[in-house]
């Protein structure tokens, strides 16, 4: 009897000693030196961003009290990226990553510290949200791919999967903290603080960068314009069937799906009567979805299965925003917000890492570009309409009916699926092995 309490106790510890690989493969990109200092920056800089976006809607509603204005004020900050992600990509691939980082930073620093400063002074007027909204838009139009194709300089091809994955879970932590703490300071102190903790939260991210040990990219020097490169960037994306196919399934999720963000605050005060603090909740809430979905994303190893999660998570996602728009209560919402961020970090990971992988380095920020055109570029065109949608229908009516549409394209996409995977494995033996002039020439894999 003894024996076998002994016998069951050792293969507990054994279990439990199992384990520790398991996590240290989940967190392995940490061990590069200069991503633990892009980690811990950009951690404590999205709380800031987090907490400024939850008391801008805020303001705005505030001021206004109106949901078309809440989706203009999307619009105004996220269409730049739309516009100009094409040019941004050309720059994420032609110039050097860490130094156009460090500018992008400080420009957003900048303009968070401008609102701060009309919002703290009682001179702020909705011009002025309208206005720095679209220049932070233009300035995360180069930032994003920039960023995005700077992981690989920072961990290597065999853990950018993992980079990835840590990225989004970084992302949704501040995610999680960022609206809590502005529910909070909001009904404190005010929208104004929040901004300003925002600008100083630049700080860290930008003293990451900047004690980076960085080996400079070797760039090609090239005749063409920028133009060219926007072309041939858009011929590589447009002539492969599996680009073409996830990057129309992210743009009719952000068209028609992730408005339900925008129209947060309507279900906050209006539907739910919770007030600034019940939004902080909610976005919190989704938030800690996101999160857990990140982290399922971290502890994968390869790129076996993705094309796969991505239907499932884009059905998920699709019939759980439908249930939250016709949810009774408050707690309820809530719940299903969690599967809601769940499936769009599924979603939206796995596409953002299979985009990555299939593209060659010397095209990399461009196809970047393309998955922010339709991810970040197509919700403000979405959000508008939503807004002014809900003007006259309602809330509930406007997310249900989005959550309709993205589960008929979820389910388009996943008809297809087999064919995709099998034109995914060719495209990322290409980009691994293939010279990028014969990928380039070849325009990806045709369809």
């Amino acid at each position: 009897m003894l024996f076998a309490k002994m016998k069951a106790k050792s293969r507990t510890m054994a279990d439990g000693n199992s384990q520790s690989p398991r996590l240290a493969e989940a967190f392995r990109a940490l061990r590069y030196y200069n991503f633990r200092l892009f980690f811990a920056g950009q951690l404590i800089s999205l709380v800031g961003t987090w907490m400024q976006m939850v008391a801008q809607s805020w303001l705005v509603y505030r001021l206004t009290g109106s949901s078309a204005l809440l989706g203009l004020i999307s619009f105004s900050s996220q269409i730049p990226v739309f516009l100009f992600s094409p040019l941004g990509g050309v720059v994420a691939d032609r110039y050097n990553r860490h130094r156009l980082l460090v500018l992008t930073q400080s420009s957003s620093m900048v303009l968070a510290l401008i609102l701060a400063a009309l919002t703290l002074t009682h001179h702020i007027l909705i011009w002025h949200i309208f206005v720095l909204s679209a220049l932070l838009g233009v300035v995360n139009a180069f930032d994003i791919p920039v960023r995005q194709s700077f992981f690989q300089e920072m961990v290597g091809r065999a853990d950018l999967i993992n980079a990835i994955a840590l990225n989004s879970s970084m992302y949704n932590s501040a995610r999680i903290v960022g609206p809590a703490i502005a529910g909070l300071l909001v009904s404190w102190i005010g929208e104004g603080w929040c901004f300003f903790a925002n600008g100083v939260s630049y700080i860290a991210v930008i003293a990451g960068l900047l004690l980076m040990h960085v080996t400079p990219r070797v760039v090609a020097r090239t005749e063409e314009s920028a133009w060219q490169h926007v072309r041939e960037g858009a011929r590589f994306v447009a002539t492969a069937r599996p680009m073409r196919a996830l990057l129309l399934l992210i743009g009719m999720v952000g068209f028609f799906g992730l408005q339900y963000s925008t129209l947060m605050p309507i279900f906050a005060d209006r539907i739910f009567h919770s007030g600034a603090h019940g939004l902080g909740v909610l976005l919190g809430i989704n938030g800690a979805g996101a999160l857990w979905g990140a982290l399922v994303m971290a502890a994968k190893r390869g790129l076996q299965g993705l094309t796969r999660w991505i239907a499932v998570a884009a059905c998920v996602f699709s019939v759980s925003l439908m249930a939250f728009a016709v949810a009774p209560t408050f707690w309820s919402a809530a719940a299903l917000l969690f599967v809601v961020g769940f499936a769009t970090m599924i979603q939206f990971g796995s596409t953002n890492t299979l985009i990555q992988m299939m593209s060659p380095d010397r095209l990399r920020g461009r196809a970047i570009s393309a998955y922010s055109m339709m991810n970040m570029g197509m919700t403000p065109i979405g959000s508008m309409a939503a807004g002014f949608i809900a003007e006259h229908t309602g809330a509930r009516v406007t997310v249900a009916a989005g959550g309709a549409i993205c589960l008929i394209g979820s389910l388009i996409y996943a008809s297809r699926l087999s064919d995709i995977r099998a034109e995914v494995r060719e495209m990322l033996q290409l980009a691994s092995g293939t010279p990028p002039e014969q990928i380039a020439a070849q325009g990806g894999v045709r369809s």
